[in-house]
């Protein structure tokens, strides 16, 4: 945003996540991807107020035109795999089970889409508690007895929408038991939320997310086809911001792949166990702005770290249900998500 007015505080104490998601629809406003209509709708749901959300957009000057500049970190041609920037050894070579030639999701684009009913896995909702709560969650993983190492999978702002749960499919074809936390579990579900998620998203707590996906985790090492000694975690945009938290707080987490999420609080960065390989798109600037803070934090901290910026790849450029998706881009990912996850988690 080429003008910043301060974002009115929640009381939550920390705001991180939420401020994250008011800036990210105020540049989808500015960038014509929704209308002042629905950037208005959506943080009145945030702030509580529509007085306050009219005053704040109205104090946010529209960003002016132009080619967004990448990072100066390395990145690929466009006509070939891209390049990490390797804080240690880099990743293995993708392996065959980064496709699918199941049927897609319904909604999905992708080849790699898997259906809920492809004969190689089985997938279903389950519950289990994290403190008092039940926690609704959608859990996948390969036919057979296992035991499987597990994957958690966070969501986007929208909530466990069908693109999530078939991203969870996509790792339980791949060999892992996977699970799909609905993160708006007390409130009903994502499909009882409805519009309002990304609203009822922002006013929660960071750290409760966190520990629903603690609970998800101890869930999954409860199963009999789970490896309870190795676990790993994706998420995208406001669950990629989820997935760098988790992997700091998560002790059992031996991998986590954060696709283009905001920076977790840089001073926890001493507290991650998990390697980490990030993903990022090109033009996703905002995102882009925060790289050489956690780059940096993660090095001096020792952490294992790698990271992958895609050229001519936004923000969300995975999700194949949306209008940013880049194909390629998705493709190249998810070969490398599912090499980082046979390095850690399957050896």
């Amino acid at each position: 945003m080429s003008t910043k007015p301060p974002i009115p505080p929640s009381g939550m104490g920390d705001d991180s996540l939420r401020n994250y998601l008011v800036e990210e629809f105020v540049e989808d406003y500015q960038d014509g991807r929704i209308t002042r209509r629905e950037a208005l709708g959506k943080l009145a749901a945030i702030f509580g107020s529509m007085a306050v959300a009219t005053n704040f957009l109205a104090a946010c000057a529209p960003a002016p035109t132009a080619t967004p500049v990448p990072p100066t970190a390395t990145t690929a041609r466009p006509t070939a795999a891209p390049t990490m920037a390797p804080t240690t050894a880099p990743t293995s070579a993708p392996t065959a089970a980064a496709t699918s030639s199941a049927t897609s999701s319904a909604g999905a684009t992708s080849p790699l889409s898997v259906a809920a009913n492809d004969p190689a896995i089985e997938a279903k909702m389950v519950e289990f508690k994290s403190g008092a709560d039940t926690i609704m969650a959608y859990m996948a993983k390969p036919k057979g007895d296992g035991p499987f190492p597990i994957v958690l999978v966070c969501h986007e702002n929208r909530g466990l929408l069908e693109h999530i749960k078939d991203v969870t499919r996509r790792a339980a074809k791949a060999g892992y038991a996977a699970l799909g936390v609905d993160l708006l579990s007390r409130e009903g579900g994502t499909e009882k939320v409805g519009a309002n998620v990304p609203g009822v998203l922002g006013n929660i707590p960071p750290q409760r997310f966190v520990d629903d996906f603690r609970a998800g985790l101890t869930y999954m090492q409860s199963q009999s086809f789970a490896r309870k000694d190795r676990a790993g975690m994706v998420g995208f945009c406001f669950g990629g911001g989820v997935t760098w938290r988790s992997a700091q707080e998560i002790a059992d987490l031996k991998a986590a792949v954060p696709y283009y999420g905001p920076n977790p609080p840089l001073e926890n960065v001493g507290k991650t166990q998990a390697a980490v390989l990030a993903m990022y798109g090109a033009n996703d600037t905002r995102i882009n702005a925060g790289i050489p803070d956690i780059e940096n934090a993660m090095k001096q901290n020792g952490k294992t770290f790698e990271k992958i910026i895609y050229p001519n790849a936004g923000h969300a450029f995975n999700n194949d249900t949306g209008a940013s998706h880049n194909a390629d881009a998705a493709k190249d990912a998810w070969a490398k998500t599912l090499a980082w996850f046979e390095k850690y988690l399957k050896s």
